[in-house]
């Protein structure tokens, strides 16, 4: 009788399911990050930490386990070169897993599974959230201060122009005084003018009657 492989999770055989693992885990370590079904992802976390954790010794003995498991130069390169200088300080948890929905066809849950230390933009919000801190609200005190400052900047901003809005006003008062004068002697000038010509046509016609009497006059 033959001997039958036992099925494994995943609905797989043990050589299948080794071989997927090896497969995605060398992907997970080259491109940092993959998309599969949570399952394979929750399988390839407990498959691939262990050998990040081995990474963080570079030897030749950890360097010959991980390719055992990997089965790829170029994977092994980059987990001992790149990786393990990254999460040299970090105590476990290498991976996330990101939930992205179901996938059509057959429904199943998709999610992404990335390296922690390689999501940029993750580490770039970290970052600014830890400069940023906490955000208190400010006290009706200070509020009454800052209100306070701002009337009275307002106030010293303002007596300049009522300086010259006085000015002005003044100004304005003294106009009539100096524009009366000036009707007055705009006035008298106007009037021994019109004196002169008054008197200029009586003068002309005294001569008048004089001549014509003179002319009415009985020549000898």
């Amino acid at each position: 009788m033959r001997h039958l492989k036992t099925i494994n999770h995943l609905g797989r055989t043990s050589s299948h399911r080794k071989a997927m693992l090896s497969n995605m885990a060398t992907s997970l370590i080259i491109h940092k990050r993959i998309t599969t079904t949570t399952a394979k992802a929750r399988a390839l976390r407990k498959y691939v930490e262990p050998l990040i954790t081995k990474a963080k010794e570079d030897s030749t003995h950890s360097r010959r386990v991980v390719f055992s498991y990997l089965q790829d130069k170029d994977a092994v390169t980059e987990l001992f070169r790149e990786i393990s200088p990254r999460i040299a300080d970090r105590p476990g948890g290498y991976t996330r897993i990101l939930k992205t929905g179901n996938r059509l066809g057959d429904n199943a849950e998709m999610c992404i599974i990335e390296l922690v230390d390689f999501n940029e933009l993750m580490l770039e919000k970290t970052q600014t959230g830890k400069a940023r801190g906490t955000r208190r609200r400010r006290s009706s005190k200070k509020k009454a201060e800052e209100l306070t400052g701002t009337k009275t900047r307002e106030t010293k901003a303002r007596k300049p122009v009522k300086d010259e809005l006085k000015e002005v006003r003044e100004a304005e008062d003294n106009m009539p005084e100096s524009i009366a004068e000036t009707e007055a002697s705009a006035g008298t000038g106007a009037a021994t003018d019109a004196g002169t010509a008054a008197a200029e046509p009586d003068a002309e016609r005294e001569s008048g009657s004089d001549a014509d009497a003179e002319s009415d006059s009985p020549t000898e």
